[in-house]
C-alpha cells in the first residue's frame, strides 16, 4: 500500500480485527473498530513517519518500522513503543530492510526479503531461530495469534514458486526449530496469505488472484478452493472470522468478498452446474456475499461482531457491512477516519 492525499501509507488490523493501525507520513493513529473510535495519535516529533505497524492485541505494547518521507529511524530496525512508558523500550536490528513484523504475546517475528527471523518475546528477547526463503517482497509471513492454541504455526512462502512452508513453534529453543513443511499451494507466486486464530487453517492467494486455497495444516491437504472471480485481480487481504467460519478477502476491483467456510453450502455455484455441466470452473464455490469499496483502493478487511464485515481503505474510508446466510449484505456504517486535510500539529491523544 502506497501513500495518497491524506498521507496514509498502510493500515492493518490487530489480531483479533477489533482495532486498526494507520501508518501516515505525520506519524501513527489507533482505531477502535467497533464502534468506530480514535484510540491513540503518535506525531512525527514522536514516531516520524512510519511503513508498517503491528500491534500485540490491545496491549501497550506495537512494533513501528520507519518509512515514507520523515522516517525517524533505518527500515532495518524495529522498535518497540511501550504505551504506558510513552517511549520506545526495546529496538532490534536486522541486516536488510524489514518488510513486515508479526508479534505474539511470547514470539516475534522479523521478515526481510529473504529471511524470517523468530524471536522470544517480550522477556527475554532472543533470537530462536533465522528461516532462509525465496525473494518475499511483498513480506508475506503470518502467525497464529493464541498463545492457549495447540497448534503455534508460522506460514510463509517457500523455497518453490507458489509454495508455502509450515513451522510449528510449539517447542521452539534457541537454535532449534522443527523442520518447514512445505505446501505447494498456486503455480504462480503468492500474493496474499492469512492464518486462523486457532493456527489450523491457511488461506493463499496467487497473483492471479482469481483462487483462494484454504489449507488444513494438521492433516497437510486442501481444505476448500474458492473462486473470488474469473479475471486476474491484485488480492490486498485476506482474513478468517474469529470461529473460522467465514472468510473475507479484498482485491483491486474494489469488491470485498465473503465465503462460508463451514457450511459451504452455502456459498454460490455457477448457474451452468445445475444444468450437468461440470469442470473446475463451473463447479466453484463462488462468494456467499459481496460488497463494493472504491475500486482500485487499497483496503484491508475483517470481521466485526454480528455476522458484520469492515473495510478499512487507505484513502481514508471505513465501510462496515452485515451479511446473512441467504446472501443478502446490507450497508451498516460508513465513516471517514482520516480527512483530506491531516493536521500535522495536534497532540498525542486518547
Amino acid at each position: 500500500m502506497t501513500s495518497n492525499s491524506r498521507g496514509i501509507i498502510s493500515v492493518r488490523f490487530n489480531q483479533d480485527q477489533g482495532c486498526f493501525v494507520c501508518c501516515m507520513e505525520t506519524g501513527l493513529r489507533i482505531y477502535n473498530v467497533d464502534p468506530l473510535v480514535m484510540k491513540a495519535k503518535y506525531d512525527v516529533n514522536t514516531v516520524g513517519s512510519l511503513a508498517i505497524c503491528e500491534m500485540l492485541h490491545r496491549t501497550n505494547l506495537f512494533a513501528v518500522v520507519a518509512g515514507g518521507n520523515q522516517p525517524k529511524f533505518t527500515d532495518n530496525c524495529v522498535f518497540i513503543y511501550d504505551d504506558i512508558a510513552k517511549s520506545f523500550v526495546l529496538e532490534i536490528v536486522v541486516e536488510t530492510s524489514v518488510k513486515a513484523v508479526r508479534l505474539r504475546r511470547d514470539k516475534l517475528v522479523i521478515v526481510t526479503l529473504s529471511q524470517i527471523n523468530v524471536f522470544s518475546f517480550p522477556n527475554p528477547i532472543e533470537k530462536l531461530f533465522t528461516l532462509e526463503t525465496r525473494k518475499n517482497k511483498l513480506g508475506l509471513c503470518e502467525i497464529s495469534p493464541l498463545v492457549s492454541s495447540e497448534k503455534q504455526i508460522l506460514t510463509f512462502p517457500g523455497h518453490k514458486v507458489g509454495s508455502i512452508q509450515l513451522v510449528d513453534l510449539s517447542n521452539t529453543v534457541a537454535n532449534a526449530s522443527t523442520a518447514p513443511v512445505t505446501i505447494n499451494a498456486h503455480q504462480g507466486d503468492l500474493a496474499c496469505m492469512a492464518i486462523n486464530s486457532q493456527g489450523t487453517l491457511v488461506a493463499t492467494a496467487s497473483m492471479k488472484g482469481t483462487l483462494i486455497r484454504v489449507w488444513d495444516t494438521i492433516r497437510r491437504s486442501l481444505f476448500v478452493e474458492l473462486r473470488r472471480g474469473s479475471d486476474p485481480a491484485t488480492l490486498y487481504c485476506i482474513n478468517f472470522s474469529a470461529d473460522s467460519k467465514y472468510l473475507c478477502c479484498s482485491s483491486d476491483k474494489g469488491t470485498v468478498h465473503v465465503f462460508a467456510l463451514k457450511d459451504t453450502h452455502l456459498n454460490k455455484r455457477s448457474a451452468l452446474s445445475k444444468i450437468g455441466l461440470r469442470g473446475n470452473y463451473v463447479e466453484s464455490q463462488w462468494a456467499l456475499a459481496n460488497f463494493t469499496v472504491p475500486p482500485e483502493c487499497a483496503c484491508i478487511c475483517g470481521f466485526s461482531s454480528r455476522n458484520s464485515v469492515t473495510a478499512v481503505c487507505v484513502d481514508g474510508t471505513f465501510h462496515k457491512y452485515v451479511f446473512t446466510n441467504d446472501g443478502s449484505c446490507n450497508r451498516e456504517e460508513y465513516d471517514i477516519f482520516v480527512g483530506p486535510d491531516v493536521d500535522d500539529d495536534e497532540s498525542d491523544d486518547f
